[in-house]
């Protein structure tokens, strides 16, 4: 078990790229720009050091000043941060890949990427558009490029250096495998949602196997119902241990093997989230044999369009 003030601190190696990702990370999913500079900026000083960021969520550029402030202040230095940023579906096609990541770094003012994602395995119509629909309202697809074409690409990214690390985001165990048989350059990272609703078990096996790191978004549930912060279990581990339910749910998933991704705009509660100490195994058990609601939140491994939807009273 991890030494208990360590925990927070934990970095796994990536069998598939440089260097190591920092356990905790921060991601930057928050619709207004400024409240995203004013979050990162809290986050980096609270200790975050892994970032997750996107072309689709429209801030890099304020993630990107955030950081170059923090930077230029001499507070922290680039190389100890790992920034990740993602691929939006409507640049699968090979010859839209680097331009798409070359306009990232630029929004973020960042001389390369710790590592780089496909959004979801579904491709776009190629476009500025990124929601194209039709006249009913149905998602555009593009139906000419494979999953494994995009792939290549990301694998170009590496090969010219700017590029440290790449995966697939928002995927099932069968897409994972079917990059993984023909991937010249494998996946460092895959990132799916995942909590103790959601324990992806079986995902997490072939991970550890293939030395790819599970990155765990919506670690909390995205506080949709069933909330799994109400969760007896975990409240009653959480009053046992002397911390809150979210710092339980979030420990567990460290001290199982993964990387989690958290996001808020308060700054109480990014300190929260980042003050994490190692759980007693007893706890590690209770939490594997007696959940037993198992949810998935967020459809978007069905269509490739990000969401959570609340379900039906």
């Amino acid at each position: 078990m991890a030494n208990a003030d360590s925990l927070r601190d934990t970095r796994i190696a990536l069998a598939h790229g440089h260097g190591t990702m920092p356990a905790v990370g921060f991601g930057t999913l928050i619709p207004d720009p400024l409240v995203t500079k004013q979050a990162t900026t809290t986050a980096l000083e609270v200790g975050f050091r892994h970032f997750d960021c996107a072309e689709r969520y429209r801030n890099e550029a304020a993630v990107g000043d955030a950081m170059q402030a923090v930077f230029k202040a001499g507070m922290i230095r680039r190389q100890d941060v790992f920034v990740t940023t993602k691929l939006w579906n409507t640049n699968h096609r090979p010859e839209r890949v680097k331009p798409a990541f070359e306009a990232s770094l630029r929004r973020l003012q960042l001389d390369y990427a710790d590592c780089y994602l496909i959004h979801t395995p579904f491709a776009f119509r190629p476009g500025d558009e990124q929601d194209p629909r039709d006249e009913r309202g149905q998602v555009i697809y593009d139906r000419g490029v494979t999953l494994v074409e995009t792939w290549q690409a990301l694998e170009r990214l590496v090969d010219e250096g700017r590029c440290n690390a790449i995966g697939l985001s928002d995927v099932t165990l069968e897409k994972v495998r079917e990059v993984v048989a023909v991937a010249r350059i494998k996946p460092a990272v895959v990132q799916v949602e995942s909590h103790p609703y959601l324990p992806e078990w079986e995902l997490l096996d072939f991970c550890r196997e293939h030395g790819i790191v599970l990155l765990a978004f919506a670690p909390l549930g995205h506080g949709m119902v069933p909330n799994l912060l109400d969760d007896p279990v975990i409240t009653g581990i959480a009053q046992r241990v002397h911390k809150t339910p979210a710092q339980v749910a979030l420990a567990w998933a460290v001290q199982r093997g993964t990387a989690f991704l958290t996001t808020s705009t308060k700054p109480d509660r990014i300190q929260e989230n980042f003050e994490i100490s190692a759980l007693p195994e007893d706890a590690m058990r209770q939490m594997r044999e007696e959940i037993a609601t198992n949810i998935r939140f967020n459809s978007v491994v069905e269509t490739g369009v990000p969401g959570f939807i609340p379900r039906a009273k």
